[in-house]
């Protein structure tokens, strides 16, 4: 890689590691291009040079932070000898990751559905579609073996992260009071039984 490509990469994380900031501190109000080239010190120009605009940037952060989850949760799934304890891995690690990046969280959370990723929703589903193939592939062959009750694929996924995102996103507003620790002890073997074969 050329000097030139590594000051890129640089400029690139460091206005992805800003705009996060930025937004935890700020919310999606104060979640604005001048907001995050003050913060990173890089120029609108270059902003625009690598992300074409404030809406690619933000679409990039939330990529980067699905990513993120989706390979923890990904991983977790490795390290699981069975379905039961596969799931209840999947459902803990979406837990964990909430806890251990409230930020990151608070970010795929409170942008899933906001207008400046619209332009970019066709590359962030196939993203998406890419990191759930990972799970759908560690999946299929434990409803094959009926082991995991056999519903659409979709469905699996809705029950599977379902109950941890919407816990989350509770755990993440100030509205709600929820208690992350025992949902992560009460929650993983609750969605286990929805997933079991009658």
């Amino acid at each position: 890689m050329s000097p030139r490509q590594q000051r890129g990469e640089v400029t690139v994380d460091r206005l992805l590691t800003s705009a996060l900031r930025v937004f935890a501190e700020s919310g999606q109000q104060g979640f604005t291009v001048s907001a995050v080239t003050r913060a990173s010190g890089v120029s609108l120009g270059s902003l625009y040079h690598h992300f074409g605009s404030f809406d690619g940037l933000a679409a990039a952060l939330y990529t980067r932070c699905m990513e993120q989850l989706f390979d923890e949760m990904t991983a977790v799934l490795t390290r699981a000898r069975t379905a039961r304890t596969g799931i209840r891995a999947l459902v803990q690690c979406y837990l964990r990751f909430t806890e251990e990046h409230p930020d990151v969280a608070l970010f795929l959370h409170a942008s899933a559905y906001s207008g400046y990723l619209a332009a970019h929703a066709d590359e962030i589903r196939g993203v998406k579609a890419d990191k759930l193939a990972a799970i759908a592939d560690w999946l299929e062959p434990r409803v094959e073996a009926g082991e995991i009750a056999p519903l659409p694929a979709p469905l699996i996924h809705v029950l599977i992260l379902g109950p941890p995102a919407e816990t989350a996103r509770r755990w993440l507003s100030s509205t709600y009071d929820i208690d992350l620790a025992q949902a992560y002890r009460i929650l993983p073997d609750r969605v286990w039984r929805s997933l079991q074969p009658d």
